[in-house]
C-alpha cells in the first residue's frame, strides 16, 4: 500500500493499481447520485474558502471613517514622559525615591527604588490648541491640532518580544495574526496588483520578536504583511532575468498555475498552497506596478525636501513615510513602518542620546507626511497611527536612562475625523500607571478596527474549535472618547 494513506481511509480492490481512496470508490462504483452530492458539498466548501481568503474589495460592516490605516511603530519603548506626557511632579521630585504610595511596582531590574528622573527636555504649548508637547519633537509638536494623544495606553508584559507581539496582534504569545492582517481579512484590497498589507521595517535590523510581528498567524498566508523597501528592488527576487521576456515568464507562470490547481484540488485546498499560488499571481502584477509606486524620482523637490530626503539623518524614515503616502494613493489598505533596529527606541542607559538620534530621524518625517496627507485630501479618511510596545518607567536606570513601562503610556492617532488638538486619558502624577479613562491594547486594536468600519466582535477566523478574533475571547470595549 502507498505511504501516503492510512489503512482507515484506503480499500483494496481488482482495478487498476489496487488501491481506491472512499471518493474514488463512489464514483467509480457507480454511486452516481451520492457522488454528485458528495461533490456539491465539497465544491461549496472550496467556493466559501476561497472567498473568506480573498484578497478583493469586501463590504466594512458599517459606514467607515478611514478607508486606510499607515501605522508608525516606534520599535523599543519610546518614552512617554520625555515626549507627551508631562508630569510637573516629577520635575518637582526628580533626585527623590519614588514614594511608597504609589505601591510595588513591577520591573525588569529592580530599578523600583532608583531616583525619579524629570523629564530630559522641556514641555511647551504647541497650536491653537496649547497641548503641551516635548522639544523632542518641534515638527510633529506644530501639528498637534490634529492629533489626538493618547496618555492611558496600558499592556500586560514588561517584555519586548511580547509587548511587541500584544501591540500588533493582540496577544502577548507569538503566532496570532497582526492587526494588518486582520484589516486585509476583513477588507480586502482597494488594488488588485499590489498587497493589501506592506510592512517596511528598519533598514538597521529586525525588531525583538521577528517578523511574526506582522504576520497572519492561523489566518490564511495571503493576509501576512509583505516586506517592501525603496530603490530599484522594493521586493527581493521580484524582477525576472533580463533574457525573460515578459510573454515567455507569462507563459512559464501559466503552466506552473494550472499544475498548482491540480495539485490544490487534490488536497482539499490546503491554505498555504492556495496561498503560494495566490502570490505567484500577485507578484507577477507587482512587477508592473511596485517600481512605479517606489520611484520617488517622479515627486517634487519641494516634496523630497518637506520629508528630509537631502539630510542623511532622516532620508531613510522619510523616503519610507513618502512611500507610505505613494501606496495607501495607489490602494493599498495598510502600511505599517517600523523605527527603530534590535535596539531602537530602548533608552536604558541615557534617553538623551537615544532620543535625540531617533527623534531626529523621525520628527521631521511625520510631520511631513501628515502635512502631505492633509493637502491632499488623503487625512480625512486616512487613519495614522504612533506608539511603540510601551513607555518607560519615571525612575532612573543607570544614571539617565529608564527602563520598560507598560503600565501607562502614551500614542497618538490623526485622520479619519479623529478630532485633534487634545488628549485622551491621563497616568498618575509621575507617569507611572494609567488611571483615568484607561485604554487597554485590546480596546484599542477594537477601536482602530471599528474606525475602518470593522466589528471587532463579528470579525472571527475559526481555528482550533474556536472562533478566534484581534481583542481576543473576554468582553472588550470600543473606547467611544477617542471616536469624537
Amino acid at each position: 500500500m502507498q505511504a501516503n494513506r492510512s489503512n482507515h481511509d484506503t480499500i483494496l480492490g481488482n482495478w487498476g493499481d489496487g488501491l481506491f481512496n472512499r471518493r474514488e470508490m463512489l464514483q467509480t462504483a457507480g454511486g452516481g447520485i451520492g457522488m454528485m452530492a458528495l461533490n456539491s458539498l465539497l465544491n461549496a466548501d472550496k467556493v466559501a474558502h476561497a472567498a473568506s481568503d480573498s484578497l478583493t474589495p469586501k463590504t466594512p460592516d458599517f459606514q467607515p471613517r478611514a478607508k486606510r490605516m499607515i501605522w508608525l511603530f516606534m520599535h523599543g519603548g519610546p518614552s512617554h514622559v520625555d515626549l507627551w506626557d508631562p508630569k510637573p511632579d516629577l520635575v518637582k521630585y526628580s533626585g527623590k525615591p519614588l514614594p511608597d504610595s504609589f505601591g510595588e511596582v513591577m520591573t525588569r531590574r529592580k530599578v523600583a527604588k532608583n531616583p525619579l528622573l524629570a523629564p530630559i527636555k522641556p514641555f511647551r504649548k504647541r497650536g491653537e490648541s496649547g497641548l503641551e508637547v516635548s522639544d523632542f519633537l518641534p515638527h510633529t509638536g506644530a501639528l498637534v491640532d490634529d492629533l489626538c494623544v493618547v496618555r492611558s495606553l496600558h499592556g500586560d508584559s514588561v517584555n519586548h518580544p511580547q509587548s511587541v507581539y500584544q501591540m500588533n496582534t493582540g496577544s502577548t504569545l507569538m503566532g496570532h495574526p497582526s492587526v494588518g492582517s486582520w484589516v486585509a481579512y476583513g477588507l480586502g484590497s482597494e488594488n488588485a496588483d499590489m498587497p493589501a498589507f506592506v510592512v517596511m521595517p528598519d533598514p538597521g535590523g529586525g525588531i525583538k520578536g521577528g517578523p511574526p510581528a506582522w504576520g497572519s498567524g492561523y489566518l490564511p498566508a495571503t493576509f501576512q504583511g509583505t516586506t517592501m523597501r525603496a530603490g530599484e528592488t522594493p521586493i527581493l527576487n521580484l524582477k525576472p532575468p533580463a533574457s525573460i521576456s515578459s510573454k515567455q515568464q507569462r507563459a512559464t507562470l501559466d503552466l506552473i498555475q494550472s499544475m498548482n490547481r491540480r495539485h490544490l484540488e487534490a488536497r482539499d485546498r490546503d491554505d498555504e498552497l492556495a496561498a503560494r499560488i495566490s502570490a505567484y499571481e500577485l507578484a507577477f502584477r507587482m512587477q508592473t506596478a511596485a517600481p512605479e509606486i517606489v520611484d520617488l524620482t517622479q515627486e517634487t523637490q519641494d516634496t523630497h525636501t518637506m520629508y528630509g530626503l537631502n539630510d542623511p539623518k532622516t532620508r531613510d524614515f522619510g523616503e519610507r513615510c513618502l512611500l507610505a503616502r505613494r501606496m495607501i494613493e495607489r490602494g493599498v489598505r495598510f502600511v505599517q513602518l517600523y523605527s527603530g533596529d534590535t535596539v531602537g527606541w530602548d533608552a536604558h542607559s541615557d534617553v538623551t542620546k537615544n532620543h535625540t538620534a531617533y527623534c531626529k530621524k523621525t520628527d521631521q518625517p511625520v510631520a511631513a507626511l501628515l502635512k502631505d496627507l492633509k493637502q491632499r485630501g488623503l487625512l480625512e479618511d486616512t487613519l495614522v497611527v504612533w506608539c511603540g510596545e510601551f513607555g518607560r518607567m519615571p525612575m532612573s536606570e543607570q544614571g539617565r536612562g529608564r527602563d520598560h513601562n507598560p503600565w501607562g503610556y502614551s500614542g497618538w492617532l490623526a485622520g479619519a475625523g479623529i478630532t485633534g488638538g487634545r488628549s485622551y486619558g491621563a497616568t498618575d502624577a509621575i507617569g507611572l500607571r494609567a488611571v483615568e479613562d484607561k485604554v487597554h491594547v485590546n480596546e484599542f486594536h477594537a477601536s482602530l478596527l471599528h474606525l475602518m468600519g470593522l466589528d471587532h466582535e463579528s470579525l472571527t477566523y475559526f481555528h482550533n474549535g474556536l472562533d478566534e478574533r484581534l481583542t481576543g475571547p473576554a468582553e472588550v470595549k470600543i473606547v467611544k472618547g477617542l471616536l469624537t
